[in-house]
């Protein structure tokens, strides 16, 4: 019972911590140069990390696919199918956790030092927000960098695809991209962005708010850290589920209402 008291007063300081920050975004002057300096930061640091992720989860698809296809001898749409997986489901799902143990972890424990050894309390003390100062330029600069970071991991799965198509299946990349236009529609792709915001707007979230409310000095921090990692990965996995859940069914009513 105490378990259940714990989690439903997680769940209810996160969303009122993300209302006061929509509520400073909409409403108060933002830190535009903080912002930029965040997104640049998020980018630069997780980039190396993403586009090696993305070039082995594309060569993975393509073996898996490959596998599969060369029995019906259709190894034709390798390069689509493998192409059109991975941009509605696995390059926003690698990106949020690529952002989830880098970017989250590190803003959780950047934010909870911060918040242990009272520096959030003297901004707060010289009369500026904390949350217009501090939290709203990493809460956007995740949120605009994950899409960066999505545009780079599926631009290198398909370079990674590419050369497993040609050295594990013998299929040349003019064979790998030409069903491409076929399968992914922009449906396809419009579904990996909703995924994408939606996952960076969860992870962007509980690691400020984690880190927010850190208490208890460095074990506290420490706590936070990794309360923001398991949250993230148990709530992207939920929110996975919900989006796609959701998308097909507005995707059989769009098409049930297509003359």
């Amino acid at each position: 019972m105490t378990t259940v008291i714990s989690l439903l007063d997680q769940m209810g300081g996160t969303l009122m911590f993300l209302q006061k920050i929509l509520r400073t975004i909409f409403f108060k002057k933002l830190k535009t140069h903080e912002i930029f300096e965040q997104i640049w930061k998020v980018t630069v640091d997780s980039f190396p990390t993403t586009a090696m992720a993305g070039f082995f989860v594309g060569a993975i698809m393509t073996v898996q696919f490959g596998l599969q296809l060369k029995e019906f001898g259709a190894l034709g749409y390798l390069g689509a199918l493998a192409t059109s997986g991975t941009f509605r489901e696995i390059g926003p799902l690698l990106i949020a956790f690529m952002l989830s143990g880098k970017v989250g972890a590190f803003t959780s424990a950047e934010l909870g030092t911060m918040k242990v050894t009272e520096q959030i309390d003297a901004v707060r003390c010289l009369g500026a927000d904390p949350l217009q100062e501090i939290i709203v330029p990493r809460f956007i600069g995740i949120i605009v960098a994950s899409f960066f970071l999505l545009a780079a991991g599926l631009a290198m799965s398909v370079f990674g695809g590419i050369l497993m198509g040609e050295l594990f299946a013998g299929v040349n990349y003019e064979e790998y991209l030409r069903h491409v236009p076929l399968i992914v529609s922009p449906i396809s792709i419009l579904t990996g962005l909703v995924k994408c915001g939606t996952f960076a707007l969860v992870l962007a979230t509980i690691c400020t708010y984690q880190g927010y409310t850190t208490f208890g000095g460095a074990k506290g921090v420490g706590r936070s850290v990794v309360t923001t990692a398991v949250t993230t990965m148990i709530c992207i996995v939920v929110m996975d589920w919900m989006t796609s859940f959701i998308g097909d069914i507005l995707l059989t009513i769009i098409r049930g209402y297509r003359p």
